[in-house]
């Protein structure tokens, strides 16, 4: 049998069948709370260039010390260390669509945790083709794999990983810490992409994902404890873009696809959460746009709490 075919094989026993239903991070800065759930935010710039002082996308919600983590962007294994979080902790990975600021470092946060003494299955959630990019991934390891398994005793990493393809809303998984449900938002021809919610013993959480204004996120996020929603400050574009070849066009491209922070306040007042917390932000190192500019913004259509996003922050 040559090593595609026993990958793929191993990877089906698994339990990978379709499912029936830049630079030094800044600090941390965890605002420990009392409660089961925790939610640190791991990544939060948008766009897939590595920068200097805000990670890619990623955030990881834990509850009862099992981490559920959501997207996977450059260097989310790294992130997990610094924010003292065990990958071999790690039992659900959330995908919310296949761009790479979100899906990067999928397959080598899996194989990374592994090394590290994951030895409990993780079960992944994503749209297609997460199976294939799955398979595609221990066959691009293999060698690396198969060594480290042969050299250490360890359990072969594709008997571990259980990938479950998500084309509809509705709900993903539960267990007897969470329940996650998903609900399809728009972002172009990227499709399907998810925003997710986790509902646990002492909180709700949603997740945006990557969306424009969206009716199906104020729906899946209604009345949740905390909304993390992806950011956009128009103001930045111009900025943003210089320079590029065809400048008013990706300006043109970046707007239809995201959220402005005032339309992210609109959703979170809408659906009447008690915390917005701005993340996947665009532009993600401006100077010239502070902190507190998102925030005016956002809460210029929102009553509650808005939090700034930052790497590392636990709220």
């Amino acid at each position: 049998m040559d090593r595609r075919t026993f990958v793929g094989l191993t990877l089906a026993l698994a339990g990978g069948m379709p499912a029936l239903a830049g630079g030094m991070p800044a600090a941390r800065e965890a605002r420990p709370r009392p409660g089961r759930t925790r939610l640190i935010l791991l990544g939060t710039a948008g766009g897939p260039r590595p920068r200097k002082t805000r990670a890619a996308s990623s955030q990881v919600v834990i509850v009862d010390d099992t981490a559920y983590v959501v997207d996977c962007g450059d260097g989310v294994a790294r992130q997990l260390v610094l924010a003292e979080v065990p990958l071999a902790t790690i039992r659900h990975i959330f995908l919310t669509h296949h761009h790479s600021d979100h899906n990067a470092d999928y397959g080598n946060l899996l194989l990374l945790a592994w090394t590290a003494g994951l030895r409990e299955p993780v079960r992944t959630w994503g749209p297609p083709p997460l199976q294939g990019m799955t398979r595609h991934f221990l066959e691009l390891n293999a060698f690396d794999i198969e060594t480290r398994t042969a050299g250490a005793g360890l359990v072969p990493l594709a008997r571990l990983i259980q990938a479950h393809e998500l084309t509809e809303g509705g709900v993903v998984m539960e267990d007897e810490r969470v329940k996650v449900t998903a609900a399809l938002v728009p972002h172009l021809a990227v499709a399907p992409s998810f925003a997710y919610r986790f509902d646990t013993p002492d909180r709700s959480i949603v997740i945006s994902g990557d969306t424009t204004r969206s009716d199906s996120l104020i729906r899946l996020a209604r009345g949740a404890d905390i909304l993390v929603h992806e950011a956009l400050f128009p103001e930045g574009m111009d900025r943003l873009v210089a320079g590029a070849k065809n400048a008013a066009n990706l300006k043109r491209s970046i707007l239809a696809l995201h959220t402005t922070v005032e339309d992210a306040g609109r959703v979170a007042q809408a659906a009447g959460v008690k915390t917005l917390v701005l993340s996947h932000l665009v532009p993600a190192e401006d100077p010239a746009i502070t902190d507190r500019m998102w925030t005016d913004a956002a809460s210029r259509h929102f009553r509650g709490r808005v939090v700034m996003g930052r790497d590392l922050l636990e709220i």
